[in-house]
């Protein structure tokens, strides 16, 4: 009886062990997933959109709240970046005191008087110092407009 005793004590605690290692892998599965989930990569597509017919181009990309990223080619004949980007539809906004304030890129609206997001201009990668309608087109300059709170 004693040896029964103790093969059943042997059984129970070795699927306890094995019980508690599993639980174990499976929290460590999700911390990661919770990790990934707080910081998003940019997803991008593999090839960018063309967009109109001109005498310049440039590359234009938009970065919504979730990191997936939209590349386009913009080809054009208008001066600034803005003009070119609202003639295709791709920028919508409100005149300012500061210019142009853009709330919609490609369909996606960021407005900070509703959920506190709003669309941050980029010029090569550098947070711009003019606004979108005051850039002057760069020959195969990179533009962008990211989602940011």
């Amino acid at each position: 009886m004693k040896n029964l005793i103790i093969k059943f004590s042997s059984s129970v605690i070795f699927f306890v062990l094995i019980a508690a290692m599993a639980l174990t892998m499976t929290a460590c599965g999700g911390k990661d997933t919770v990790s990934q989930a707080s910081t998003p990569e940019v997803s991008s597509q593999s090839e960018a959109e063309t967009v109109g017919k001109g005498s310049k181009e440039f590359n234009f990309s938009v970065v919504d709240k979730d990191g997936f990223e939209k590349k386009f080619t913009v080809k054009t004949d208008e001066t600034t970046v803005g003009a070119a980007l609202q003639s295709y539809g791709l920028i919508k906004g409100e005149d300012g005191d500061y210019g142009l304030y853009v709330k919609e890129v490609n369909g996606i609206t960021a407005d900070y008087n509703v959920d506190g997001t709003y669309w941050a201009f980029y010029i090569d990668g550098e947070y711009a110092q003019t606004g979108v309608d005051k850039t002057e087109i760069t020959e195969g300059g990179n533009y962008s407009f990211k989602v940011e709170k």
